[in-house]
């Protein structure tokens, strides 16, 4: 490893924060001074190539697997690395913020993996961003515990073999982190800060608890951003002197681009690669964002109408299954958000008979795993994931060669008979507010309506509120869908809110602030490629 210098990052905008100097160490810095230098013009260039393609997307409203690729898919030879023991076995994955609390629960919720979260279950404020990281040493190092201020209960971790593996989550490629900035005052992008502060201090530590620094993926759109994660994790390897393959990283398919380029991405990241994710809300709102201009046909009901047995949906997650097991990789499922009630068991039973269904539906598919949001959910998926697994880690021999989906099925968006409603206006509107206020307050994972809902829900809400009045939607009730429409539909949720809470606590909050920001970019006629861009901006620390 290079000899620590004086970073030439500079910390901008943050008041300190206790025991930062663990974190942000001159070394550390350096560290990800050096990522920023090599690898932000890379992304900088990459940003603007995702513009290009989706103003093709504009001209052509298609899309199809890319030719100039076609001897990688052909090629039967390659595979990606065999898995670590530390990640053969995750059929079921609990999801979460890297706060103290979530941090001792998820390890010791009996998952086999827990996504420690940096990017869409956490509201990027600086004491977020690196008192996560410090949670994250703490854990590894066992000096970390956690007592309930309002029970006194206390909590500490259990045998480092009963606690579950972490594949931390960092940043997507568009987020920058404001509060650290190079000499030409240009802000560094939070995945490279997200990344570098996590694989400096643990990268090692973890190999010698016979781990490894594994990582998720978000938001990647094509396969050369994957190229660019490789070179990443090289450059990073070297840099701290532990072996190449030492890292492994798991891949969200969650944009439509990249359900065209699973086999690409797998390649790109074949050394370093240990499988692929299917998410709804983000690979929706994709759709959204990218066919906006594709007219009825590319039309979304109601986010809650939309399963994953949809057509369309179905087709994107059997190719995964195929996709990952052709190339040794393994295939994770979707999200159960359900927060159980501790007052309405009926509410509780009727969720996990759906939160069954749905991972039985996901291992007979063949996935190796799947998320959940809540520990109460863990025995749930683990039961349906053991019947099919019984003792074997994964089922990654299930070739699922039975499978063939072309290139128009994964955008058959109108073989859908559900169709938008007012009550899913109405839905929309009240979660997208309800998410941006606690968003704006730090919190990234939100219990809304007995769901843990993070930023891909707020942004597929505002996305079918965007498209449903661009389109002129019509719902069942008569109403057309319109600016004046959504306006008052808003106030009238705001005013429900202050009605259900109380003027003090209303006033406390960021509740106006919110609805603006809601209405803003469901109205603005230019659409904004991600709402966290100008949350960010109102984000206070």
């Amino acid at each position: 490893m290079p000899a620590p210098a004086p970073s030439p990052l500079a910390i901008v905008d943050a008041e300190p924060l206790p025991r930062q100097e663990e974190v942000l160490t001159d070394a550390a810095l350096a560290f990800v001074a050096e990522l920023h230098r090599r690898f932000t013009p890379r992304r900088d260039e990459l940003l603007a190539r995702r513009a290009e393609r989706r103003a093709e997307i504009a001209r052509t409203s298609t899309l199809d697997f890319l030719p100039e690729t076609a001897a990688i898919r052909a090629d039967d030879s390659w595979k990606v690395a065999p898995a670590p023991a530390a990640l053969d076995d995750r059929r079921v994955e609990i999801t979460g913020p890297t706060d103290r609390k979530m941090t001792v629960n998820a390890l010791n919720s009996g998952a086999k993996v827990w996504l420690a979260d940096f990017e869409d279950a956490s509201a990027p404020t600086w004491e977020n961003v690196v008192l996560g990281q410090l949670n994250l040493i703490a854990a590894y190092t066992r000096d970390i515990d956690f007592t309930d201020p309002g029970s006194g209960k206390s909590y500490a971790l259990r045998p480092n073999d009963e606690l579950a593996t972490v594949v931390m989550r960092p940043r997507g490629w568009h987020l920058n982190e404001r509060h650290l900035v190079d000499a030409e005052g240009r802000q560094v992008p939070g995945a490279l800060v997200d990344f570098g502060l996590y694989f400096f201090h643990n990268a090692q530590r973890l190999l010698d608890l016979g781990k490894g620094p594994y990582f998720y993926l978000p938001k990647t759109e094509s396969h050369l951003e994957a190229r660019l994660w490789n070179d990443v994790f090289v450059f990073a390897q070297d840099y701290v002197g532990v072996p190449q393959g030492t890292i492994r990283a798991t891949v969200l398919i969650e944009t439509i681009t990249a359900a065209y380029e699973m086999e690409e991405i797998l390649y790109e990241l074949r050394d370093h690669a240990s499988g692929l994710n299917a998410g709804r809300w983000d690979y929706l709102f994709s759709i959204v964002k990218n066919f906006r201009d594709g007219g009825p046909a590319f039309v979304l009901p109601d986010r809650n109408a939309i399963t994953m047995t949809a057509p369309f949906m179905r087709a994107y997650t059997e190719l995964l299954v195929r996709t990952c097991h052709r190339r040794g990789a393994h295939a994770i499922g979707g999200m159960a958000a359900f927060i159980p009630s501790r007052r309405d068991a009926e509410v509780n039973k009727v969720a996990f008979e759906k939160v069954r269904a749905d991972k039985d539906r996901e291992a007979n598919d063949g996935f190796d795993g799947s998320w959940v949001a809540h520990p109460d959910l863990v025995p749930i998926a683990m039961e349906s994931f053991d019947r099919v697994l019984g003792d074997k880690p994964n089922q990654k021999d299930r070739l699922r060669e039975d499978v063939h989906v072309a290139a128009a099925d994964l955008i058959a968006v109108d073989s859908l008979e559900a169709k938008p409603t007012y009550a899913g206006l109405v839905n929309a509107v009240q979660v997208g507010i309800r998410y941006i206020e606690a968003w704006l307050r730090g919190l990234g994972a939100v219990a809304i309506f007995n769901l843990m809902e993070d930023a891909a829900t707020a942004e597929i809400s505002r996305s079918q509120i965007w498209q449903w009045i661009n389109a002129g939607v019509e719902f069942e009730n008569g109403d057309r869908a319109t600016p004046e429409l959504a306006r008052r539909v808003a106030a009238e949720e705001l005013d429900s809110i202050r009605e259900e809470i109380g003027e003090e606590a209303f006033a406390a909050g960021h509740w106006q602030e919110a609805h603006d920001l809601l209405l803003r970019v469901s109205l603005d006629e230019d659409y904004a490629d991600f709402l966290t861009l100008p949350a960010y901006e109102q984000l206070k620390g």
